[in-house]
């Protein structure tokens, strides 16, 4: 491949020969290359059609034969090193190629800009999700973690797999954390829910005790819906209770209540079931008014039984029994005087009515609140005013028990179909957690309906209860356990943070040290999840005091060095403007170690003071590539002017007149160099050197010529002296005394010409004496030229009446002309 190469970019430009001068390389015949062309633009050709690589798509482009070729050959080029070199080598050479290869540099470099923005954002982006995983800021935390999500969504592609196993992995452990603090809420939720429902139990209870007291003795209250009240009420304060604190006096007033109501729901059973032997005592006394002892001891044993609890109002079905058991009537409470009463009464018609109006509605919790309002309203009236809405109250009252009835009817079915989903449960098998939450929500929707007087069907509910949450247990119990441990790992690390505090020399204190000791503690505290809510708080709290004690030396160590990264700031932009460059360039380089060399700040200011930074710094150092840029501007320009002349010049050989050489080469000395690239310099002084070699042949030509002239003039009739240079005169003087032939031989020897055999013995005598002379090969060109001139003038200032042989003048011209050969 290597030598396939090669013979396919061998050289097109012809060699010179050495020795020979331009003129005769010129005059060289020139062999036909268009056949040679031709083959050589096919294979070229052929080579770009195929698969060429790389290093042959930069050779096609710098030594392809047509223009056509090597511009598409720079086209197909990707790899960057190659496209820097035919840039540098097209440069100057083959504009189109150039360009191609510049435009080429430029997209490479954009493209890999661009990646770089892309690798730069998904880096944020993941650093970001596991921020916000370690993150105790959790507000509007679903909110970010989405925006996260949907900023990741649009630069996957471009990832990674394992950026994308990173980022998933910080995005798992946000939606744990969002888990946890969901699960936080929905206990505290389910906390406050059982907290309502034993607030309403105990006011429900506290109502129904005083309704009961503000009864008249006439009415007594309906044993079944007072007995479904009770069950109802004491299975819902068993769920409110369930797995949650309840204060000690808020357990003993729910107890009193409840008991007072038993023990008044007992009363009044015993006084149903008693009512057939009060009858029959209430007859005995009514027939005769005779009361016999044995009626009396009956009498005050069937109260004795009864036992009606104090505070309540003694059923008038009772007043018989205690009259014939010899009891006091019960005393009335005092009444009002007239004009409250009077109030009260317009008070309790009015609520009647809205009552009325609410029961109408089937409005249940209204008509309750409004019952109890009646009821008190009632209970302040003295017998007078209250007897004239007794019925009314009794009408009411029963109205808003069969609203009661009904209510319970309508949440029946309900609470049938939840004890049938939650035995259906039961029997699933189901992840603990799904298991756990979906009994849960059952037991809410339960506990919605307000219970059951139901005892059958509670316990149905609760066994299924206990039966589906059986399995989830162990799971629990261990999750209980980590719980556990976790909360054992924050409270030592709380140890290790406060026993590192009371021990810090903050004089003398490793800043970065105690900074990555403060992100370790966030970071391991973090981890140390899930943990018992209640158990974590006090936990939370001293660890939360220990951050800030170690956070306040830390935040004035970052304020103190983000103020000096601020004074580096501002000499930065001092700089931006300084002069000479090189002073601050230097200085920027000087800032740039003192900014490595400060500690700690908060990351948010650092990233703003370190772009200011930045922007001074590129600010400066643009200055650099913008004068870089302005000399290589004027560098172009200065090659592109100079290889237009070298192209003017170019067709000057030495054949031209010695006017147009010196024309040529005042034109190339005016080229000024130090703007020039080193190769277009090169070309300059070398086309310069050329021409002033061209310049003093073509001169050295005329004065041979002119002195040839001259000889030839002796030799037909003599030289006037007047046609002679002045100087002549002095320079024949020194060669006095030398005959035409001798003076023809060492011109000979000057001019390396062979002399005739019959001058050999002179001439080999000549050069003896001349190298003890200390003359000889060593002389310059122009010692001999000065030599040979001294040589014509003796030869020319001879008297006129001497005639030179004619073969001496012809080998003195003939010695003339082969120092011009030379």
């Amino acid at each position: 491949m290597a030598a396939f190469i090669q013979k396919l970019f061998k050289s097109r430009k012809s060699t010179e020969t050495p020795g020979k001068s331009r003129k005769e390389v010129n005059e060289q015949p020139q062999v036909p290359q268009e056949d040679s062309r031709a083959d050589q633009r096919d294979s070229q050709l052929e080579l770009l059609k195929g698969s060429p690589s790389q290093e042959q798509l930069g050779t096609l482009a710098i030594e392809g034969v047509t223009a056509e070729i090597r511009l598409s050959a720079a086209r197909e080029l990707t790899d960057p090193e190659q496209l820097q070199k035919v840039q540098k080598q097209a440069k100057g050479r083959d504009k189109g190629v150039y360009q191609a290869a510049k435009q080429a540099l430029q997209a490479h470099r954009q493209d890999m800009e661009r990646q770089e923005n892309i690798a730069r954002a998904i880096s944020t982006l993941i650093n970001n999700a596991r921020e916000q995983a370690r993150s105790e800021d959790t507000k509007l935390f679903q909110a970010r973690l989405e925006a996260l999500t949907n900023q990741w969504k649009e630069l996957e592609s471009q990832a990674t797999a394992e950026q994308v196993q990173q980022f998933l992995e910080a995005t798992h452990r946000c939606r744990e954390r969002l888990q946890d603090m969901e699960a936080a809420r929905e206990e505290e939720k389910r906390h406050e829910n059982q907290f309502l429902q034993r607030e309403e139990t105990l006011e429900l209870l506290t109502n129904t005790l005083e309704d009961l007291k503000s009864q008249t003795g006439d009415s007594l209250p309906s044993l079944s819906s007072l007995d479904a009240l009770q069950k109802t009420q004491e299975n819902r304060w068993l769920e409110a209770t369930r797995d949650t604190e309840v204060a000690r006096q808020e357990q003993k007033t729910y107890e009193s209540a409840m008991q007072a109501l038993k023990n008044y729901l007992s009363a009044l059973r015993r006084l149903t079931q008693e009512r057939e032997r009060i009858s029959e005592l209430t007859a005995a006394l009514d027939s005769d008014g005779t009361i016999t002892p044995q009626q009396q001891d009956q009498a005050k044993t069937l109260i004795r039984d009864i036992d009606w609890p104090e505070g309540f109002p003694k059923p008038a079905l009772l007043e018989p029994v205690r009259k014939l058991a010899g009891k006091p009537a019960e005393k009335q409470t005092p009444t009002e005087d007239q004009g409250d009463q009077k109030a009260r009464v317009d008070n309790l018609k009015t609520t009647l009515d809205k009552l009325e109006s609410a029961l109408e509605a089937k409005q249940f919790r209204e008509s309750r609140q409004l019952l109890k309002t009646a009821q008190n309203q009632f209970r302040d009236l003295d017998r007078r005013h209250a007897k004239p809405f007794q019925a009314r109250m009794q009408l009411l009252t029963g109205q808003f028990r069969e609203l009661s009835d009904w209510q319970g009817f309508a949440t029946e079915p309900k609470q049938i179909a939840l004890c049938e989903q939650m035995e259906y449960l039961a029997e699933q098998p189901m992840e603990p957690e799904a298991k756990a939450e979906r009994i849960k929500e059952l037991q809410n929707e339960w506990r919605e309906l307000g219970g059951s007087s139901d005892r059958a069907l509670w316990t149905r509910f609760k066994t299924a209860s206990d039966r589906a949450f059986e399995p989830c247990k162990a799971y629990f119990e261990a999750k209980s356990g980590l719980k556990q441990a976790n909360l054992e790992k924050r409270q030592a690390i709380c140890s290790e943070l406060e026993t590192f505090i009371e021990n810090a020399d903050w004089s003398t204190i490793d800043w970065k040290g105690a900074e990555r000791i403060h992100q370790t503690a966030r970071q391991e505290w973090k981890a140390a999840w899930p943990v018992e809510f209640r158990d974590n708080r006090p936990v939370q709290k001293r660890f939360d005091d220990l951050l800030k004690r170690l956070e306040s030396p830390l935040d004035e160590e970052r304020r103190k060095n983000e103020s000096l990264k601020q004074a580096i700031v501002e000499r930065a932009e001092a700089l931006i403007d300084h002069e000479p460059l090189q002073e601050a360039m230097n200085e920027a380089k000087a800032l740039q170690s003192e900014w490595k060399a400060i500690g700690i700040t908060r990351h948010r200011e650092d990233r703003k003071l370190w772009q200011a930074f930045r922007k001074a710094c590129d600010q400066i150092f643009d200055r650099r590539d913008a004068q870089r840029n302005a000399r290589q501007q004027a560098t172009e320009i200065a090659d592109q002017e100079a290889t237009e002349l070298l192209g003017q010049v170019d067709g000057i050989s030495a054949d031209s007149s010695a006017e147009s050489l010196r024309d040529a080469l005042e034109r190339l000395r005016e080229v000024k160099g130090n703007t020039l690239s080193p190769r277009v310099k090169d070309q300059v002084q070398a086309a310069r050197h050329q021409l002033q070699q061209a310049l003093d042949n073509k001169l050295l030509q005329q004065k041979v010529n002119q002195w040839q002239d001259l000889v030839r003039a002796r030799s037909n009739g003599g030289v006037a002296a007047s046609e002679l240079p002045d100087h002549w005169q002095s320079l024949a003087s020194e060669q006095a005394g030398l005959s035409d032939r001798e003076l023809v031989i060492r011109a000979e020897i000057l001019a390396g010409s062979e002399s005739p055999a019959e001058d050999q013995q002179r001439r080999m005598e000549i050069q003896v004496q001349r190298l003890s002379e200390g003359m000889g090969n060593g002389e310059q060109t122009g010692d001999r030229l000065a030599e040979l001139e001294k040589l014509v003038a003796l030869w020319c200032l001879q008297p006129p009446e001497t005639t030179p042989e004619t073969t001496l003048s012809e080998r003195l011209s003939n010695a003339l002309s082969g120092v011009t050969g030379q």
